[in-house]
């Protein structure tokens, strides 16, 4: 939208990749010659949009999609992307869209790195899991202690109990966990190394509980806790919030939102 002539343009960036939105702004503001401000939905991708908006020179607003949809209000017409489009630029226009932090670059690495940690601990984790359930299957004796503990370790790769198949089952098993165990220390060390050189993840780690790992997600996926006028907003950030639902007596069970980031609600609570 042009607001000095009133004058809108819509068009469509195909594929959706960083080289071919590069040129777009550039483009933009030198057929407009003057500053822009863009609207981008806060989902998958919207990292390198807002990079290369900045780097061309246009000031980048990320809004949040929840409340974008609700501001959207009931809806009358079909959803398509380019009433999507309009209401962004709309609410944009009006000084009414509900924004997002966008975090530096810094901040958005170490998300980066601690998605990958997540990652590889739930596949370590599912596969230790998977081993428990293959010796349950075969009616071998409960492991007592650690799973890979040394003697329960050398226990498994004999196969003790196990069915040809079962023994092929646990030392895949084991191969892959071996596999991401290696992945997984030089990532903590270096998680743990930022976190220990961090004002606020050394601040974090004096309470009981928060050790490295925990502080590093608290530290970057928050941000700066001046954003939240009160603690219950940062309690709905996480969404650790109660959700019920009532209706002329009646009441479901109460449930956790799980609506904030699910890399926050992991390392706090799951």
């Amino acid at each position: 939208l042009d607001e000095r002539s009133g004058e809108t343009r819509h068009g469509r960036i195909a594929p959706a990749d960083r080289m071919l939105l590069r040129g777009w702004p550039e483009h933009l503001l030198a057929d407009t010659g003057t500053s822009a401000a863009f609207a981008v939905e806060g989902c998958t991708g919207w990292r390198f949009v807002v990079e290369e908006l900045q780097r061309a020179g246009v000031e980048a607003h990320l809004a949040e999609p929840a409340d974008t949809a609700a501001a959207r209000g009931p809806k009358r017409r079909a959803k398509t992307d380019r009433t999507d489009a309009r209401l962004l630029r709309d609410l944009l226009a009006d000084g009414r869209l509900p924004e997002s932090w966008i975090p530096p670059a810094h901040v958005l690495e170490m998300r980066a790195r601690l998605q990958l940690f997540k990652d590889l601990r739930e596949q370590h984790t599912g596969w230790v899991q998977r081993v428990h359930a293959i010796l349950l299957h075969h009616g071998v004796p409960a492991v007592t202690g650690g799973l890979l503990s040394l003697d329960n370790r050398r226990r498994l790769e004999t196969g003790e109990g196990l069915s040809p198949a079962g023994r092929q089952a646990v030392a895949t098993a084991l191969r892959i966990i071996d596999a991401l165990d290696a992945e997984l220390e030089p990532l903590r060390k270096q998680i743990a190394a930022f976190a220990d050189r961090q004002p606020g993840c050394r601040a974090l780690q004096a309470d009981y509980g928060i050790g490295p790992i925990t502080a590093a997600a608290l530290w970057s996926e928050l941000g700066d806790s001046a954003r939240f006028s009160a603690s219950r907003k940062a309690v709905r950030h996480t969404g650790l919030d109660i959700t019920v639902h009532s209706s002329d007596g009646k009441r479901t069970a109460a449930h956790l939102s799980r609506q904030g980031s699910p890399l926050l609600r992991w390392a706090l609570f799951e």
